[in-house]
């Protein structure tokens, strides 16, 4: 049976099922499937990786600050800890005129959600959209779920992106984000951010089902029907919260599920995102996600690319001081400085 998957690959005849059963325990090819999706990546995209680094060019933001209402299982609003709290208006223009003046190159804004799942940015969006028409900032919103109103308004921001989270599986937003929400919520949402044409960068959340792998085919598959021809999938890891009933995901299956995303989008950037284990695990899950075909990684390990140098010779490392989700046109301006990425170079380089 595997050897048919290989040949309807190669003949371009897979269905979802065959997707399927790539992603199960017993598939036995998985290096042939890592070949070949990295040869697809190479046919599309050449040999060039593009490694992002945000540091203090490209900010986290939380206008919740540590405040969710979700208190989800996988987080319980640890990842807002990490995030610069700015929770009024003038807070939040004030900290990105600085940044625009000290030469930043953009900002990530997002928030602990409300109870219908929606990060509270409504109050914030005309001091966004007031930074948009006086600075160059990047700015990548996070939403979550939407109404019609808030689409209308985010579209008047002209913010350049829109990260949107694409769960489809009932009990990871009932059991894992406490929602009372359906697969539908996700899909009218999506439906409002299309339909007000903005730059929606799906992400999805591998392993997030205490650990395992369970629905992400379904993710995979509901942006392939809803939005067929992204520019940019974004797959972030979950990291297991300590002493929880949360499983650490497998890299092997990492690798199955990027790899069958560059299967069924040959022609879109996979980014591996910030977001995944640490230690000696990370440089696992990012060496395999390199053989599977991603085109941007954000903050690697060091011996990941050293690693890279080796898999592939050919390989031309480009950095970026930005979050991993901005478009290819923004590209130039987020170049790395030398001093932002000199630890990388010198590692590279063999001096350290």
């Amino acid at each position: 049976m595997n050897e048919s998957i290989i040949t309807k690959i190669t003949e371009n005849r897979m269905k979802w099922s065959d997707y399927e059963e790539i992603v199960s325990d017993n598939f036995q090819q998985i290096d042939s499937i890592l070949k070949i999706a990295y040869n697809l990546k190479v046919q599309f995209f050449g040999e060039r990786l593009k490694v992002y680094v945000p540091n203090y060019n490209f900010p986290a933001i939380s206008i919740t600050g540590s405040d969710c209402n979700l208190n989800c299982e996988h987080c319980n609003k640890k990842y807002l800890e990490n995030m610069k709290p700015l929770l009024t208006n003038s807070e939040l223009k004030d900290f990105l005129i600085n940044l625009h003046k000290n030469g930043g190159v953009g900002a990530l804004i997002s928030g602990g959600c409300d109870p219908n799942g929606a990060v509270p940015l409504k109050q914030f969006l005309n001091t966004i959209e007031e930074v948009k028409q006086q600075t160059d900032l990047i700015i990548n919103l996070h939403t979550g779920l939407i109404d019609e109103d808030t689409a209308c308004d985010l579209k008047e921001t002209t913010a350049d992106i829109i990260s949107f989270d694409i769960n489809i599986d009932e009990k990871i937003i009932k059991n894992i984000y406490h929602l009372d929400k359906t697969v539908e919520d996700y899909r009218k949402s999506l439906e409002l951010l299309q339909k007000n044409h903005l730059n929606i960068i799906p992400h999805i959340c591998f392993g997030l089902y205490y650990g395992k792998i369970h629905e992400e085919l379904k993710s995979i598959k509901f942006i392939k029907e809803n939005f067929p021809n992204p520019s940019l999938i974004v797959v972030i890891v979950l990291i297991p919260p300590k002493d929880s009933k949360f499983e650490t995901p497998k890299p092997e299956d990492i690798s199955k599920l990027i790899a069958v995303t560059r299967l069924v989008f040959p022609q879109t950037e996979i980014s591996l995102g910030c977001m995944r284990p640490r230690g000696s695990l990370k440089r696992e899950i990012e060496q395999l996600a390199l053989k599977a075909g991603i085109t941007r990684i954000e903050i690697p390990s060091k011996a990941t690319l050293q690693w890279m140098k080796k898999y592939d010779p050919n390989v031309s490392f480009e950095f970026y001081s930005a979050c991993c989700a901005i478009p290819e046109k923004y590209e130039r301006k987020a170049i790395s400085r030398e001093e932002d990425i000199k630890s990388y170079k010198l590692f590279l380089s063999g001096e350290k």
